[in-house]
């Protein structure tokens, strides 16, 4: 047996105990507090049904330090929504080639703004159509414009872009140049918004075309909304979904958790920029 226990690099006696069935059946390790921490997930992610793990465990450590507790690790609460099956079902896809032209995410706020348009239909057919313009540095929502059963027109684009610019600046001009990165659609390119856009400070920039990946961060955040806000609530008409939508985008800002802004949603990163600055 030694021979044996030397060629596998085990120990003798333990070699003889696996042998003779005499090894004690490794218990599931847990610690004394998930029993509290067990309903504050559940409640998570009983309003949150989309989230993963990570972003459960940084809602879950906001609460925390609010509360002047502890934050509890993210291996913790994997663990336990492993045992209580609250963890997402895997989903494995093959993952298309993408092209990518340039780096979309920048090094500060108001240097790129990123835009794109959604659409979503109510359970009685009215279509919701929408723009929005996020910075490609904190994430933050910054202006956002929804129509009923219309597409989105230059005016509105227009509209939203001077938006952007008063609440970032205080002004109805910026500062300093900022590029806004969108793609090709008509209310974009139309020679009114691109001349709107310059008095306005902006520098419009467009993507390839059919390279929807080269404003990757607005792809992402359509998928965000419609994932954790349209696919899980009620929509049953357009008057509904209307009043809902703005709570959508303020909650994204307030609370969403961004693996890029270190599990910070876009206002934390904002106000923890701010404070350091």
């Amino acid at each position: 047996m030694k021979a044996v226990a030397d060629t596998l690099g085990v120990s003798r006696s333990n070699l003889h105990e696996r042998v003779s069935g005499k090894t004690k059946p490794r218990r599931r390790y847990h610690k004394a507090q998930d029993a509290a921490l067990l309903p504050l997930i559940e409640r998570l992610v009983a309003k949150r049904p989309t989230y993963g793990y990570r972003r459960v465990t940084a809602v879950l450590n906001r609460k925390l330090r609010a509360d002047g507790l502890a934050p509890a690790n993210h291996k913790r609460v994997y663990r336990i929504m492993k045992v209580h099956n609250l963890l997402l079902a895997r989903k494995y896809t093959e993952r298309p080639e993408q092209t990518h032209d340039g780096k979309v995410v920048v090094m500060r706020s108001n240097l790129r703004w990123c835009s794109d348009g959604f659409e979503f239909t109510c359970w009685n057919g009215a279509v919701m159509r929408g723009a929005f313009i996020i910075d490609a540095h904190d994430r933050e929502v910054i202006a956002w414009r929804v129509v009923v059963n219309a597409g989105i027109s230059g005016s509105d684009i227009r509209d939203m872009m001077l938006e952007a610019v008063e609440r970032r600046f205080g002004d109805c001009q910026a500062p300093h140049p900022v590029e806004v990165l969108t793609d090709n659609g008509a209310p974009y390119t139309a020679k009114d918004t691109r001349i709107f856009a310059r008095q306005l400070g902006l520098r419009p920039c467009f993507t390839p075309v059919r390279s929807p990946q080269s404003n990757g961060l607005s792809e992402a955040f359509v998928n965000t909304l419609k994932r954790d806000y349209v696919r899980v609530t009620p929509l049953p008409d357009a008057e509904t979904a209307l009043g809902l939508i703005d709570g959508w985008f303020e909650d994204y800002n307030e609370n969403h958790p961004h693996s890029g802004l270190k599990w910070r949603s876009p206002r934390e990163f904002i106000a923890a920029q701010t404070a350091t600055a």
